[in-house]
């Protein structure tokens, strides 16, 4: 099974809600925030520059950094 690309902020934040875990991977380009519940892995995708502040919004119960 494929992850699920979020492309919306606002609802990868209410999916984060409910996630077991949050992961996040940082890049050259791009910061990759994965999001795992209990069915599916989510992702989104965030500027570099914007990450910091998209994490502190996240209510995720774990936030790793890999």
């Amino acid at each position: 099974m494929m992850p699920i690309e979020i492309y919306d902020k606002e609802e990868f934040r209410k999916i984060a809600e409910r996630a077991i875990e949050c992961r996040v991977k940082r890049l050259k380009d791009v910061v990759k925030i994965k999001a795992r519940t209990k069915r599916y892995l989510y992702t989104i995708k965030v500027k570099p520059e914007e990450a910091d502040e998209f994490i502190k919004t996240l209510k995720c119960r774990r936030i790793v950094e890999v």
